[in-house]
């Protein structure tokens, strides 16, 4: 009875999130469930051989990250009530080149080098700093840095859909190419959907179509779809290569 009556005033330090606070709600469905993303891929390592153990790994770092700094920004915004800007920037520039790094990994049976790999990373740096220097530092000018980083990032789906990505894919074969295939798709659909927070949060001529929406709302789907769903493809390669060659 006495620890719990010491424990109480932690409690009453607690952000109570509102009923129709869907950015709150969002920063904390997306911490858990990158935690629990993050415990599934790093427990299930394992199973697999060294050949896919370490994309296992790089699942989990990528959900492991994103889910600290989730930690950071659900409080960051129960207590300021702005929008993390740093911090998930910070996690983005952390994660997406280890995104990039996945596609490297999985073609490296099909002879990927390492140029590929550091030219992905390359492109996804540009793209995201100049993305937070649109929304955070010259927000007069967010349209023109946006549309920098918009060019990175359709170089990546050249690159990784008809570029030397593409080929490596195509010679593997197997459960190479259809996970190459699933993630392609996640970095035209899912990582379009970035494009649509960032214009709902900074101003520009497109104000009058994406205004109205929710940024941070949007940003985080995007991370949960994106984050998780990269680490599901590869896990499911690993297991058809596997169940493939038992």
């Amino acid at each position: 009875m006495k620890t719990l009556l010491l424990n109480l005033p932690l409690f009453a330090e607690v952000t109570k999130i509102a009923n129709d606070d869907y950015v709150g709600f969002t920063f904390f469905v997306g911490c858990m469930a990158m935690m629990a993303a993050s415990a599934f891929f790093f427990l299930s390592m394992n199973n697999f051989d060294r050949k896919w153990k370490t994309s296992i790994l790089v699942s989990g770092l990528i959900t492991f990250i994103a889910a600290v700094h989730y930690w950071y920004m659900r409080d960051y915004w129960g207590a300021i009530g702005e929008s993390p800007t740093f911090f998930r920037y910070v996690d983005w520039v952390l994660t997406v080149p280890l995104m990039c790094v996945e596609f490297y990994l999985i073609l490296r049976v099909a002879g990927a080098k390492k140029s590929l790999m550091w030219r992905l990373i390359f492109l996804s740096v540009i793209m995201l700093v100049t993305g937070y220097l649109g929304e955070a530092v010259y927000i007069d000018q967010a349209w023109f840095w946006g549309l920098i980083s918009g060019i990175a990032y359709f170089i990546i789906v050249y690159d990784i859909w008809l570029g030397s990505a593409k080929k490596l894919a195509v010679q593997a074969g197997g459960s190479v190419l259809n996970a190459h295939k699933m993630l392609c798709w996640f970095v035209l659909v899912g990582w379009a959907i970035y494009p649509i927070g960032y214009m709902a949060g900074t101003p520009g001529w497109y104000e009058g179509i994406f205004g109205g929406l929710a940024m941070d709302v949007i940003y985080n789907i995007g991370d949960a779809i994106n984050k998780i769903g990269f680490g599901l493809v590869v896990y499911g390669a690993a297991v058809a290569s596997q169940e493939k060659s038992a």
